[in-house]
């Protein structure tokens, strides 16, 4: 089984894809994780992506999708797939098509894990840190016993650009329009399975097993 899941950040879609592919017995293939790898290996392609992040620069789509056919060309790619973070765009959505098509196979099904735009940057711009010892704390998970003040050693907490509502809108925004454009890609293949994702992660995991069931080659290890 080859699956994608998506999402815009905040849903938690990597957690999510670990525990569907320990469940379902897939390989668990992360865009980040990916390009880690591959720079660690000293691929030539690795050292295109690592030169494009030292920047801060997007990875271009042929480096891109480069790595990702040489990543499911393995062995352990053979037991079947659970793509998080990949395709970001719809020419990798295609190139993705056409080269599991070459091997006689293709997406089985796309997970769309879906939540209100407002929990997502609730949930993305609570965490704040403290800068003295290191400590982390979300506002909705972890918050700190006094506000603004860390527990540990009583500095004042800071949060990092990455996290506050500015950049966060910004992100949200860039992320929304192309994964909307790829769940129309993948609707009109009819592959797309929305899933509610609001409650406890194991409630989420059981809404995504409950969709799998429905996939026609969907099979299932528990």
């Amino acid at each position: 089984m080859r699956l994608i899941l998506l999402g815009l950040p905040g849903v938690g879609k990597g957690t999510q894809a670990k525990l569907l592919a320990e469940r379902v017995g897939l390989l668990h293939v992360s865009t980040g994780d990916m390009f880690r790898e591959a720079a660690a290996a000293g691929t030539a392609l690795g050292k295109q992506a690592q030169e494009y992040m030292a920047k801060g620069a997007l990875v271009p789509d042929e480096v891109t999708i480069g790595m990702l056919l040489e990543r499911i060309a393995k062995p352990d790619a053979a037991v079947g797939l659970m793509l998080d973070g990949f395709p970001r765009t719809i020419p990798q959505a295609e190139a993705l098509d056409r080269a599991l098509a070459g091997q006689g196979t293709q997406i089985d099904a796309v997970l769309y894990i879906q939540v209100p735009e407002a929990e997502l940057v609730a949930r993305l711009t609570g965490r704040w840190s403290c800068p003295i010892c290191g400590a982390i704390y979300h506002m909705l998970t972890k918050p700190p016993k006094a506000a603004g003040v860390c527990d540990a050693c009583g500095a004042a907490l800071s949060q990092r650009a990455d996290d506050q509502p500015a950049t966060v809108n910004a992100r949200l925004e860039t992320n929304r329009a192309w994964t909307e454009a790829l769940a129309e890609f993948y609707g009109k293949q009819g592959k797309l399975h929305a899933i509610e994702g609001m409650g406890s992660m194991e409630g989420i995991t059981a809404r995504l097993m409950d969709a799998l069931a429905r996939v026609p080659s969907a099979t299932q290890k528990a």
